[in-house]
């Protein structure tokens, strides 16, 4: 069996204060490259992990993809009570700590994996509790399941207490609040910097901690620009003012203290979209990802930020992804 599972841009949490009642909550976006596309048969015993010859993986990609493919399989197993083992040929991936996502996507496609062949109902949500994934922000659970732009509404303080980041959370998936189809006609444009900040491990649950919670008037702002600004200039297909609020909440809530820990490179590269006349600027998670969305009216801003990078990052143009993972038996 082959799984082919998409990316996603996390746009940011909603409600890092968390005195009504929740915290959490998150706005993010299905994309279609880069993915991760998986391989997956019974064995005798133990858990294999192997790479398609025909695709460069660096090291770094393969050791993450080895550790949490063990990981994840040996959850999955463990919990459904599988008596053999998994071979498994990663065909392509992503750099992880990238704020693309990957982490999820390998975890829910191992899984799902397993769960097809031992003939298991099981989605994103449910592998998600078992692989624990999900126990800050939605988004890529719900991106596996469904694609599309994604709302979920994050945690009761009654079940999670503390601001934590997914990696350290022992909460289950949040709830999925909102799904809505992506304008198909609309670009989007991701630049990586090399050598640029990566934020995971204890340094990302140090930041969760220092900086939380959030000011409260600055999480109404943030909710408010989210839920009678971006979702509907999304539903009116106004890139314009869609973009001009992506602009906006890059400078408050959370999403801002994202922004100002990562390194001046990112902040200029940020700033040269903006100036080349970019709708819509803004960092995935804590990076080093940046993103923007273009038509055919400013599509020009794709070769000139190519020109601009040059040989210190990589330029990627894709489009949302409206579907989730899709399984090929």
């Amino acid at each position: 069996m082959l799984i082919k599972s998409p990316s996603r841009l996390h746009l940011g949490l909603i409600d890092m204060n968390g005195s009504y009642g929740r915290l959490d909550g998150g706005i993010g976006l299905t994309i279609q490259d880069p993915n991760l596309i998986l391989f997956g048969e019974p064995a005798e015993k133990g858990i294999t992990v192997d790479f398609n010859e025909n695709f460069n993986f660096n090291e770094t990609i393969r050791n993450e993809c080895i550790t949490k493919i063990t990981k994840a399989a040996q959850e999955v197993i463990d919990f459904y009570g599988v008596d053999e083992g998994f071979y498994f040929r990663v065909d392509r991936a992503y750099p992880p700590h990238s704020g693309l996502g990957s982490g999820t996507q390998i975890a829910l496609s191992t899984g799902k994996l397993i769960t097809e062949h031992i003939g298991q109902e099981a989605n994103g949500y449910t592998l998600g509790k078992i692989t624990g994934r999900g126990g800050t922000s939605g988004i890529g659970v719900f991106a596996f399941d469904y694609g599309g732009f994604i709302v979920d509404g994050g945690h009761s303080r009654k079940e999670k207490t503390s601001f934590l980041p997914s990696s350290a959370s022992k909460a289950s998936p949040p709830q999925l609040f909102g799904r809505y189809e992506f304008p198909d006609e609309w670009g989007v444009l991701l630049v990586i910097l090399k050598s640029d900040v990566s934020v995971n491990g204890q340094k990302e649950v140090n930041i969760f901690q220092e900086y939380c919670p959030i000011d409260r008037n600055e999480v109404e702002l943030y909710s408010h620009l989210i839920f009678m600004n971006m979702i509907p200039f999304l539903l009116e297909k106004d890139l314009p003012c869609f973009g001009n609020i992506i602009n906006k909440i890059q400078t408050i809530g959370f999403k801002n203290i994202e922004i100002k820990l990562q390194s001046d490179n990112i902040k200029k590269l940020m700033a040269k979209l903006t100036e080349i006349g970019a709708y819509a600027v803004g960092m995935s998670s804590f990076g080093p990802t940046v993103y923007s969305f273009y038509d055919k009216t400013n599509k020009h801003i794709v070769q000139e930020i190519k020109d601009y990078v040059g040989d210190d990052g990589i330029v990627i143009t894709t489009k949302a992804q409206n579907h989730g993972h899709v399984l090929t038996k």
